[in-house]
């Protein structure tokens, strides 16, 4: 995320989440804030459409809200009364308000495209300067419903025809498709060589896949821009949830991009070799960014005194190729963007703030389609509770880390 929200805005739609919010309601229907019974209620409450991804035996849920563009809204790993992992904007949500703006109603995991800033952007009319006042999230992917295509107990697909103008002018014609899986423990091992134990771990897990084709006459071109499939993640941050990101050691360039909001301060960002660390804690607005060469496939986050690890895995393609270059404003490389992002929330220099809430992010390279070619991007999240000497053996297996370290490490 890389958008600054105008203080009337954010003024309206302020909240600070489930945990500290006395906004909501404690409980609804017997369920306590942060679970995802009350999370499914409130929604069920304020007249949502919503679709729950179930499977038999299972005690993972997925909740799919069609109106917010097929976003995941929240998911469980242990039925109505497991931890709620999405973060919702109960306020916005409850008010009913829409604004031509931007609505950020939340959800763990949501549809966009890119560039957001740049000659290339879609969030910026042509000859617009590229500041706060001017900015506007398409409605494709902000207020426009999805149309369901197929409808399963554990799969959704979703789809959307729709046309966009970049600020250069170029019209771009696009079919979007998006599908949101379920995926079983039998998946998880396939998909990351590591067994998922019933009985030691509680896990949910999903895979989106999401493509998008040109349907217009005109081939989309680097020269007067390209488009990508964003997806971002929104989590509930705490003074002890980590993010961290393994990067190649073997690629040249940076490592890291820490200057969206301003540079990273070393208290909240360490690069040890082949990992960074991220400081996560919904008090500290600032956003990091991995370029393609150095990004691999798997990141994640842990939570030490919750005991959650989440599992982000973004498809990368096989070779180099150019990601948009989302930065606002005039640009020397629109093509020189990040492929993988991670955001803590906090407050603006007023003291309001939209969440609190975290981020992580995978984009697609840019889109360069001919008419009627399609480019697909795929992301999985997996939420994983137990025992916490048996996550530290899927962590080690998985990224060779000791999650004490991990968990040790803005301590």
């Amino acid at each position: 995320m890389t958008w600054a929200i105008p203080l009337f805005f954010l003024l309206a739609c302020t909240s600070s989440g489930r945990k500290n919010s006395n906004e909501v309601k404690e409980k609804i229907n017997g369920f306590e804030k942060g679970t995802y019974g009350y999370d499914l209620a409130f929604l069920k409450e304020n007249h949502i459409e919503i679709i729950e991804l179930t499977e038999t035996n299972s005690k993972a849920k997925v909740l799919i809200a069609p109106g917010y563009q097929g976003r995941v809204m929240t998911s469980s790993a242990n039925n109505e009364q497991g931890t709620s992992f999405g973060w919702i904007n109960y306020k916005l949500i409850e008010s009913g308000e829409v604004n031509d703006q931007f609505n950020p109603v939340g959800g763990e995991e949501r549809f966009w495209l890119g560039p957001e800033g740049g000659p290339f952007s879609i969030y910026f009319e042509q000859g617009k300067e590229q500041i706060h006042k001017n900015w506007k999230v398409p409605a494709v992917i902000d207020t426009e419903k999805f149309d369901i295509k197929m409808q399963e107990p554990g799969s959704v697909k979703l789809a959307k025809t729709t046309s966009l103008i970049n600020a250069s002018g170029t019209k771009f014609l696009l079919d979007i498709e998006r599908t949101v899986s379920l995926l079983s423990g039998d998946s998880l091992t396939t998909l990351f060589n590591f067994n998922f134990p019933a009985g030691i771990f509680d896990v949910v897990a999903y895979q989106s896949e999401n493509t998008i084709t040109n349907i217009g006459d005109n081939a989309w071109i680097k020269e007067s821009g390209l488009l990508s499939i964003w997806i971002l993640s929104m989590f509930n941050p705490s003074p002890t949830t980590t993010v961290f990101i393994p990067y190649r050691t073997e690629a040249e360039g940076p490592v890291v991009n820490d200057e969206y909001f301003g540079k990273v301060p070393s208290d909240r960002l360490i690069v040890e070799p082949g990992t960074v660390y991220f400081k996560i804690d919904g008090k500290y607005r600032s956003k990091i960014g991995i370029p393609p060469d150095r990004a691999t496939n798997l990141c994640g986050s842990y939570d030490s005194e919750e005991n959650v690890l989440t599992l982000v895995w973004g498809s990368l393609p096989a070779k180099s190729m150019d990601f948009v270059n989302s930065t606002w404003g005039d640009q020397e490389y629109p093509y020189a963007g990040d492929a993988i992002n991670a955001y803590n929330d906090g407050p603006l220099e007023d003291g309001s703030i939209m969440g609190p809430f975290y981020e992580i992010e995978t984009s697609s390279p840019a889109a360069n389609l001919q008419p009627g070619e399609s480019l697909t991007h795929i992301q999985r999240v997996v939420h994983v509770q137990g025992d916490p000497v048996e996550m530290a053996k899927l962590v080690n297996e998985l990224f060779d880390l000791n999650l004490y370290s991990i968990a040790d490490k803005f301590k």
